[in-house]
C-alpha cells in the first residue's frame, strides 16, 4: 500500500499544473455552459433538457481518460512506421467514407454516424499531423538520418491527400487548422534547412492546389448555396439579417446584452431559438450574454495559460521531437480558438469550428484531450530529466569531495 501511494505521489509531483488545472476548469465550465445553452431549446422541442448535459459529461470523462493515458505513454511508440502507417490508413478510409456516405452537419459531410454518437475524422487528422510532422522534421534534422527525395515527396503527397479530402467535404475550418499545424511545425523545425524549405514550399503548393479545388466545387454547383451565403453574411450580416446573416447578428445581440457582467447564468435570451447552434459553434456568444465580458475573459485567460505553458515547454525542450509536438499542440488549440472567436465576433467567416473544451462535441473533446496529454507527457519527461541531472551532479560532487 505504501509503495503504491509513493508511486502516485511521484507522478502527481511531476504533473504540470499550469496545464492540468486550466484544462479541468475549462471542461467543467464547458459542461455548465452546454447545459445552459441547450436545456431550454430541448424542452421547447419536446426533448430532455439534460440530454446534451449527460452526453457532454460522458465526453469530458472520456477526454480525461485519454488525457491520462497519453500523458503516461511512451512517446517513441507513436513514431513507429506501423503506428503512423495504420493511423494514416484509418484516417484515409474514414475521410473517404464521410465524403461518400457520411452524415451532413451544417452542410459538411464530415461525420460518421455510430448510433448515439458521431465521429468527425477531421478532428483526429489534426493529431496525426502533429505526430507525423514532428517525427518527419526531427528525422530531417538528424545528421545520422539521411532521408531521400522519395521521403519528402511521400510526406507531401500524404499530407495533400488528407487536406484535400477535408476541404472537399467541404470543411474550410478543419483544412485551415490542419494546414496551420503542419506549416508551423515545419517552420519551427529550422526553416533555414534546404530540405525544410523544400517541404514547406511543397506544403504551400498543396494549399494553392486545394483552395482552387474548393473554388471549382463552388463553380460546378457541388457546394450548397448556404455556404456561399455564409460568406455574404460575413461581408454584410445586417443586410442578410432575415436569412444567412441571422446567426451572426444574433451573436452580436448576445454579446451586446451581456455587457461587462452578463445577465446571469441561464438567463440568456438569444439561445431561445434565435441563435442557431448555441451549444456548439456559438457557445461563446451564450457565455458572453450570460457571464458577460468577465466570463469570456476568464475562459480566454485560462486557454491562454495552457497555450503559453505548452509553448514554454516546447521552447525549453532539448529534444526536437518533443519540442515540435508541443508547437503542434499549441497551434492546434490556438488556431481553433482564434477561428471560433473570429466567427462569433464577425472578424472571420463562420466555418463551424467549435471552441476548445467549452463547446459540445465528443470528437473535439477527445482529440483536444489527447493533444493536451501529449504536451503533459513532454512536460513530465522534462521534469524527470532535470531531476536525474541534478542527482547525477550531486553524486559527482560527493565523489569529488
Amino acid at each position: 500500500m505504501k509503495t503504491t501511494l509513493k508511486k502516485i505521489y511521484r507522478k502527481l509531483r511531476n504533473i504540470d499544473y499550469w496545464i492540468l488545472i486550466p484544462y479541468l476548469v475549462l471542461c467543467l465550465i464547458g459542461v455548465v455552459m452546454v447545459y445552459s445553452a441547450s436545456a431550454a431549446i430541448r424542452m421547447q422541442t419536446g426533448g430532455s433538457p439534460v440530454n446534451y448535459l449527460i452526453k457532454q459529461i460522458v465526453f469530458v470523462l472520456m477526454g480525461w481518460g485519454v488525457f491520462g493515458f497519453f500523458a503516461s505513454l511512451n512517446l517513441d511508440k507513436l513514431r513507429t512506421k506501423g503506428i503512423l502507417g495504420l493511423s494514416f490508413g484509418i484516417l484515409l478510409l474514414a475521410l473517404l467514407f464521410v465524403k461518400v456516405a457520411g452524415r451532413a452537419v451544417n452542410g459538411a459531410n464530415g461525420w460518421i454516424n455510430l448510433g448515439p454518437i458521431s465521429i468527425q475524422p477531421a478532428e483526429f487528422t489534426k493529431l496525426f499531423m502533429i505526430v507525423y510532422w514532428a517525427d518527419r522534421c526531427t528525422k530531417v534534422n538528424d545528421e545520422l538520418h539521411r532521408p531521400s527525395m522519395q521521403d519528402y515527396v511521400s510526406g507531401l503527397i500524404l499530407t495533400a491527400i488528407l487536406l484535400i479530402l477535408i476541404i472537399i467535404q467541404p470543411d474550410v475550418g478543419g483544412f485551415s487548422i490542419n494546414f496551420a499545424i503542419a506549416a508551423l511545425i515545419i517552420m519551427a523545425s529550422g526553416y533555414n534547412s534546404r530540405w525544410t524549405i523544400l517541404i514547406f514550399d511543397g506544403l504551400l503548393l498543396i494549399g494553392m492546389v486545394a483552395l482552387p479545388s474548393l473554388a471549382k466545387v463552388v463553380a460546378t454547383g457541388h457546394i450548397k448555396n448556404y455556404q456561399v451565403a455564409r460568406f455574404v453574411a460575413f461581408v454584410n450580416p445586417f443586410g442578410t439579417q432575415s436569412g444567412a446573416g441571422s446567426q451572426l447578428v444574433n451573436s452580436y445581440y448576445a454579446i451586446s446584452n451581456g455587457g461587462l457582467k452578463g445577465v446571469g447564468l441561464g438567463n440568456g435570451i438569444q439561445k431561445m431559438g434565435y441563435l442557431p447552434e448555441p451549444n456548439t459553434d456559438f457557445i461563446l456568444s451564450v457565455v458572453s450574454e450570460e457571464l458577460g465580458f468577465i466570463g469570456v475573459f476568464l475562459i480566454l485567460a485560462l486557454l491562454a495559460v495552457i497555450i503559453c505553458q505548452i509553448i514554454r515547454v516546447g521552447v525549453r525542450s532539448d529534444n526536437m521531437y518533443e519540442g515540435l509536438l508541443c508547437y503542434g499542440v499549441g497551434t492546434f488549440i490556438a488556431v481553433e480558438a482564434a477561428i471560433n472567436v473570429g466567427g462569433v465576433t464577425g472578424l472571420l467567416p463562420i466555418t463551424g469550428v467549435t471552441f476548445p473544451f467549452i463547446s459540445y462535441g465528443g470528437s473535439s473533446m477527445i482529440a483536444l484531450s489527447i493533444a493536451l496529454g501529449l504536451a503533459m507527457n513532454v512536460s513530465i519527461r522534462q521534469k524527470l530529466r532535470r531531476k536525474n541531472q541534478r542527482r547525477l551532479q550531486a553524486i559527482r560532487q560527493r565523489r569529488i569531495g
